[in-house]
């Protein structure tokens, strides 16, 4: 198993995260307002997984301004950036923390979380995707917007190619894409079919895929009753 230098990575391009995003993901807007779109309507108490800076964060916030929000994320830096963007709300709460190995909140309406899962090796996915099914609520749910892998050498390929001719395309420039490159080194993406199949092993049903543009795809499951 190769070294897992994802926080390193983050911590140090921190800066400059939020400006690059829009670039860099396709369909950027649909991919978001996806992830923000099946969270239940009702959540009370809602958790984004690898928050990072708080781009999915405040999304959940606009839409949701009554509800308790946890930003679960190992870079302080990244969590900083939240803290700026966020600003003064009570119903926010900051955990830096390990999603994988340190406890998180429970009882939970709804677990989401937007590029973040894509760093844990295929082993941890998995163990991850039984963690959140344990943090929700009967009904919650788990949505997973994320950077994903081609189900085949050939079609990795091909994303990958196709993705250079996207973002140069939206007007990302040369240093942005090295930038994003530089972080993609500490990628295990997973197909989205291997994906699907994990979380309905975790127990999720209603499983299924909902918007994938390319490499970029978000995925919810549902913790059904007993």
């Amino acid at each position: 198993m190769r070294e897992n230098n994802t926080k390193t990575v983050f911590d140090t391009t921190a800066s400059t995260y939020d400006v690059d995003r829009a670039k860099l993901i396709p369909g950027c807007g649909r991919f978001y307002q996806w992830a923000i779109d099946l969270i239940p309507r009702k959540a009370k108490r809602i958790v984004d997984l690898g928050a990072g800076s708080g781009l999915l964060s405040i999304l959940i916030r606009e839409r949701f301004p009554e509800a308790e929000l946890h930003l679960v994320d190992f870079s302080a830096p990244m969590l900083d950036k939240a803290r700026e963007r966020m600003g003064s709300d009570d119903r926010v709460f900051y955990h830096q923390a390990d999603y994988l190995k340190d406890s998180l909140p429970e009882d939970v309406c709804s677990v989401a979380s937007a590029l973040s899962i894509h760093h844990l090796e295929d082993e941890g996915k998995k163990l991850l995707f039984g963690k959140v099914y344990g943090m929700l609520r009967t009904n919650g749910v788990f949505v997973n917007a994320d950077h994903i892998a081609g189900p085949s050498a050939k079609l990795e390929e091909r994303y990958q190619a196709t993705w250079l001719e996207q973002v140069r395309a939206n007007g990302a420039s040369e240093q942005q894409i090295a930038d994003s490159l530089y972080r993609q080194k500490e990628d295990r993406r997973a197909p989205v079919g291997e994906q699907l199949g994990w979380m309905r092993r975790a127990g999720f049903r209603d499983v299924d895929l909902w918007f994938k543009d390319n490499c970029f795809a978000v995925m919810s499951g549902t913790k059904a009753a007993d």
